[in-house]
């Protein structure tokens, strides 16, 4: 499932000539934003309901360097939860050349912003993230994933 696009800026880039590690992460963050904000946990609804996710763990590959002007695709690749866990994969194409260049997956927990502690999910929010995993549950690969014994169903 298609998430966004973006293009390699000068200031990603490193002494190496190539995108540095820390703006794939960036870009992935940004990424994930979109995701969330389908199951209105980011941005606005986060101020507004006091309610976020923390990511607490991630497994990040590089599987190809991309340079400066470089144009990359973002897809989710998997989705998931449980009652306070969300667990997700997004993969990182070059644009033009379609070689994968990135894949990061990722374990967050939702977290009540007032309390600082982990909450469980609003039943409206369940009911979203189930219709969505239902709707694309065709398009997702759960085949190398290192975290799917991580949610507690």
């Amino acid at each position: 499932m298609f998430l966004k696009k973006d293009k390699v800026k000068k200031e990603w880039t490193d002494y190496n000539g190539h995108m540095n590690v820390a703006y794939y992460i960036h870009i992935f963050d940004i990424t994930a934003d979109i995701l969330l904000n389908k199951f209105s946990m980011a941005g606005d609804s986060a101020i507004k309901d006091k309610k976020s996710t923390f990511v607490v763990e991630t497994h990040t590959t590089y599987n190809k360097e991309l340079k400066l002007d470089d144009e990359v695709e973002l897809y989710l690749k998997y989705f998931d939860h449980d009652k306070k866990r969300i667990h997700y994969k997004i993969s990182m194409f070059h644009k033009d050349k379609k070689y994968l260049a990135s894949t990061t997956e990722v374990l967050s927990l939702y977290i009540d912003l007032k309390k600082r502690k982990v909450t469980e999910f609003e039943l409206k929010k369940v009911k979203l993230m189930n219709k969505f995993i239902q709707s694309n549950l065709n398009n997702f690969q759960s085949d190398n994933l290192l975290f799917t014994n991580k949610l507690k169903k």
